[in-house]
């Protein structure tokens, strides 16, 4: 979500400043690539990149494409074929040995459908969404682009094609990113989840690193703490929302979703375990407790004295001490273990070294289905 954010605030300050601006997406992979399809980078005519569709090989030469585009307001399909180490014909080594699809569309400003507009919607509310982009393999002079956004409440379909929005809904429930390729076309639906929700209750020191990290991943980030001389914006400018309230009124003050992870980290035992009561029934995916482990057990063994249920599904989503074991000894270390481990839960990983992994890193079987 950082990345898409990132490209909406330059097309904003590109609007601004009167620029051309063309959006590049990576539509198909075959092979291995360093970007997934739904990759994007947004391209101005004076040659400001933000974004990334590639590890940095393709972006020289996606520039003159997207400026193409732009010249001659046309949707353009761009086929990066390096299945060789060295691909001389285009001048460019990817160094991944696969084939990547890029769909170059120039911005209409006056179009308030056009797929920047459309990409906004995502960051308006915390709801999953699906953006959908049809491009045409047979026919690269035809590239319809983006033109389908769907949420739980809210549609824009600007085609026809059919089964469009039946398959955006299926791709929304199952939370899924898909290529569907038809007789006359192919369609890339793009299951774009809100950025995670880190919830820090505790504005200690040791809390600054991890809004630093979050920053950076663009996580949106709130603060907790009952202390006025700590939860202040002096010590956390970066933070979306500092909250300076009691335990009890933490729930109120936070809406916690299944996007949403919780660290406990006041180092005041009797504002955790008060908080960690009310996490337990929530939604919120992860949730970490700092200190050593007969810490948490103790927490635990205090809420089931008291009459609290705690069942195997709320177990599973507690985490303490939190962190992935990376030797962490710092707090910047420990911040970025802790974050580490909130990525790889998030992602349904186990945050073990790549080199270890003996299937693929991408699951192609979720990105590309023949009807």
């Amino acid at each position: 979500m950082k990345e898409l954010n990132d490209i909406i605030l330059a097309y904003d300050k590109a609007v601004a400043q009167n620029k051309k601006t063309a959006l590049a997406t990576v539509v198909r992979v075959e092979g291995s690539s360093y970007r997934r399809p739904g990759a994007r980078m947004l391209v101005t005519e004076d040659g400001e990149l933000t974004g990334a569709i590639s590890g940095g090989c393709l972006e020289g030469d996606a520039l003159l494409k997207a400026r193409f585009a732009m010249f001659q307001q046309q949707n353009k399909l761009e086929i990066y074929e390096t299945t060789d180490e060295d691909d001389a014909r285009l001048g460019v080594q990817l160094g991944c040995n696969g084939v990547v699809y890029i769909l170059f569309e120039p911005i209409k400003n006056e179009d308030r459908n056009n797929p920047i507009n459309l990409l906004k919607r995502t960051a308006l509310k915390r709801k999953d969404a699906i953006i959908a982009t049809v491009f045409n393999l047979r026919n690269k002079r035809q590239q319809t682009g983006t033109c389908c956004f769907i949420n739980d409440d809210e549609k824009i379909l600007l085609n026809d094609y059919p089964d469009l929005e039946t398959n955006a809904q299926t791709c929304l429930k199952q939370k899924n990113s898909v290529v569907k390729e038809y007789d006359d076309c192919c369609v890339l639906y793009q299951f774009i989840p809100p950025p995670i929700q880190l919830v820090l209750v505790g504005a200690g020191n040791d809390a600054q690193p991890l809004t630093e990290l979050a920053y950076l991943l663009g996580w949106d980030l709130i603060i907790v703490d009952g202390r006025p001389a700590y939860a202040t914006r002096a010590r956390f400018p970066k933070a979306g929302r500092i909250c300076m309230v009691k335990p009890s009124e933490v729930l109120s003050a936070v809406d916690i979703d299944e996007h949403t992870a919780v660290i406990l980290m006041t180092h005041n035992y009797n504002y955790d375990i008060a908080t960690l009561e009310q996490l337990i029934h929530t939604s919120c995916h992860f949730i970490g407790v700092l200190g050593p482990k007969k810490k948490l057990q103790r927490m635990l063994d205090d809420l089931t004295g008291k009459g609290v249920k705690i069942n195997g599904d709320a177990l599973n989503r507690i985490y303490g001490p939190a962190g992935l074991d990376i030797g962490a000894e710092t707090s910047e270390e420990i911040a970025l273990s802790i974050l580490a481990e909130i990525k790889a839960v998030f992602s349904n990983r186990k945050g073990a070294s790549l080199k270890e992994r003996i299937i693929e890193i991408h699951e192609r079987s979720t990105l590309w289905q023949h009807e």
